[in-house]
């Protein structure tokens, strides 16, 4: 039997975020939630010794994109390395999986596109921070086709 935080089926994200050079790294989250309309906000919980964490206190602006069964392919690779070993966007582009949307590089086949920008941080006792974003822009790619939590189990990607 699952623990209970794994019997949802929560949808399953990239982020790709920004070091003060502008280099960009990217990781997967599954801690992801709207917690505001009016503003519109998202709430995103990153491991706090990732390459992410680091980036996203360092520059504000971040890509998140909500994947698509399609981008199952490189969930593994993306969530399993360490940005600070591995270049893992160099990784995506040899494999000629991304594209160009508002000038930046952005994953192909993904279901949706936030644009954010981080308003606010918030440090737990965990082994991740709650990090706050406004969203700048956003696109809805495709409402039917969304890569889940129990995919990933049913593929063997995960537990």
């Amino acid at each position: 039997m699952k623990r209970v935080w794994n019997i949802t089926n929560a949808a399953i994200y990239s982020l790709i975020s920004f070091d003060r050079n502008n280099v960009p790294n990217i990781n997967i989250c599954s801690y992801v939630s709207v917690i505001s309309l009016k503003p519109k906000l998202y709430l995103v919980a990153i491991e706090k010794t990732s390459k992410t964490h680091k980036n996203i206190s360092d520059n504000s602006f971040c890509i998140l994109q909500i994947l698509s069964a399609d981008n199952i392919s490189i969930v593994k690779f993306v969530g399993k390395k360490s940005g600070w070993k591995t270049d893992k966007i160099n990784y995506i582009r040899k494999k000629k999986l991304l594209e160009l949307w508002q000038n930046k590089e952005i994953i192909k086949n993904s279901s949706g596109i936030i644009f954010l920008n981080k308003i606010d941080t918030l440090e737990t006792i965990g082994d991740h921070t709650l990090f706050i974003f406004e969203i700048q822009k956003s696109k809805t790619i495709n409402e039917s086709n969304i890569l889940t939590f129990n995919k990933l189990i049913e593929d063997k990607i995960i537990l």
